[in-house]
């Protein structure tokens, strides 16, 4: 299924606004940025490499790296093979956390099919 526009708006919508009502965790997009990458990418993670890889500076993943370690999502620990490294580690919290997020944008995809209005999109499209 080839997502227009509109219907994109209108699951991401869906899965934001399901989570406001949770009592997940409330990340900014960068945390959810730096999330979704130190899970979906291969390890090792370090400030450096996030960085890099999402083009923002190592300050700004520091921050949202205190933010993810406060909440359990993620964890710091000094590379022992290079101690001026520090790798980000994944944590069961941040799995739970992503598990939960996904089932929530699975659940609003289903919604988004059964949605008439939306559908007649699908078929103008």
């Amino acid at each position: 299924m080839k997502l227009q526009s509109l219907e994109a708006l209108t699951l991401w919508s869906e899965v934001v606004c399901s989570g406001v009502a949770k009592a997940a965790p409330d990340l900014s997009q960068r945390q959810l940025g730096i999330l979704l990458t130190v899970y979906l990418a291969p390890p090792p993670h370090t400030v450096r490499g996030l960085a890099a890889q999402l083009n923002i500076s190592k300050p700004a993943v520091t921050r949202a790296l205190d933010t993810l370690s406060i909440k359990g999502l993620t964890r710091r620990k000094r590379d022992p093979d290079d101690k001026r490294n520090v790798l980000v580690q994944r944590t069961v919290g941040g799995s739970v956390f992503l598990s939960d997020l996904s089932d929530q944008i699975v659940k609003a995809a289903d919604n988004l099919e059964h949605e008439p209005g939306l559908s007649i999109l699908r078929s103008a499209g």
